[in-house]
């Protein structure tokens, strides 16, 4: 009970911008100066209570991206036959993350019909060699030129063969790309929503983000708001002591729209209904990278006062 007691304390001295370095001071002093620096202090805490503290939570900076299956031939999707990554993971642009049942099968359909490619083209080379052939028999009367003409329409015919089977090469190629969930950025991945063996449905199959950059989106009360400025200084802790130290940045954006919390605090007495505006705060670099795998982790944040 009396470690809860001083770490809710610490989280309030934070929440007032008073360092516990100050409460040693007021408590080491004589009589005669606690009265006038107890006055002072109260003066320093009316003035800095002007600061708003809010809670948030952290998320990349960067893009976020729902990585969805590919759509088999009938309109549904493989199922999920390996998972190269976990939750977490750091990863770059271009690495295969997953790979889907039906990979397999388009390896072989891949290598028949460049077999049946290769096959057609050797025809094609003798019914010229042929062509070629007759076509001297008849410039010397010895064959008839309807005989030249069928030929020379067989050989358009396996021409034309050609066309399409390199067009169901290249779709094949296409849907063999696909078979593998390859990364779009550089990131990290942030959550998993299918196992190996499972159907992925209409929600995907795995969250990335790039998390070069972190920012925090801080619910501020609708009555607080005011005190809330483009480019303000903000401070922010863990709340439940998920990092050591305290976090900088800079408030980026401030939602027009007064909504209802989405991130609700620990305390079962707070108020999930209160009326409350998005603000972003971008993290200073050396900040982001502290807690670039951190996503989702709530935070308390001071906007210092300007």
């Amino acid at each position: 009970m009396l470690v809860m007691f001083k770490y809710l304390s610490l989280k309030f001295l934070f929440l007032l911008g008073i360092t516990p370095l100050s409460v040693l001071l007021i408590s080491g002093c004589n009589n005669k100066d606690l009265e006038v620096n107890q006055t002072l202090n109260d003066i320093e805490v009316v003035d800095r209570i002007e600061a708003v503290a809010a809670l948030g939570q952290l998320n990349p900076l960067g893009e976020v991206r729902q990585l969805a299956a590919p759509t088999s031939g009938k309109g549904g999707t493989p199922r999920l036959s390996k998972l190269l990554i976990r939750e977490g993971d750091s990863i770059i642009k271009g690495q295969i993350l997953a790979v889907f049942d039906n990979r397999p099968k388009l390896e072989a359909n891949l290598k028949s019909a460049k077999a049946n490619l290769n096959l057609l083209m050797s025809e094609i080379k003798i019914k010229k060699r042929e062509i070629n052939r007759y076509q001297t028999l008849v410039d010397k009367g010895a064959v008839a030129e309807i005989v030249l003409d069928q030929m020379k329409d067989d050989l358009f015919i396996s021409e034309t063969s050609i066309s399409k089977l390199q067009f169901a090469i290249d779709a094949i190629k296409v849907d063999l790309e696909q078979s593998q969930l390859k990364s779009p950025l550089d990131g990290i991945v942030l959550q998993v929503l299918v196992r190996e063996g499972e159907r992925p449905n209409s929600s995907g199959v795995i969250n990335v983000g790039a998390n070069k950059l972190m920012e925090a989106l801080i619910e501020v009360y609708e009555s607080d708001i005011d005190r809330v400025q483009i480019g303000q200084s903000v401070d922010l802790i863990s709340e439940n002591g998920g990092f050591n130290g305290s976090l900088s940045g800079q408030v980026s954006l401030i939602s027009p729209q007064v909504r209802q919390r989405r991130v609700l605090s620990t305390d079962p007495t707070g108020d999930a209904d209160s009326r409350v505006v998005e603000v972003r705060v971008k993290l200073d670099k050396s900040s982001a990278k502290k807690v670039s795998h951190l996503t989702g982790m709530k935070v308390i944040a001071r906007f210092q006062p300007k």
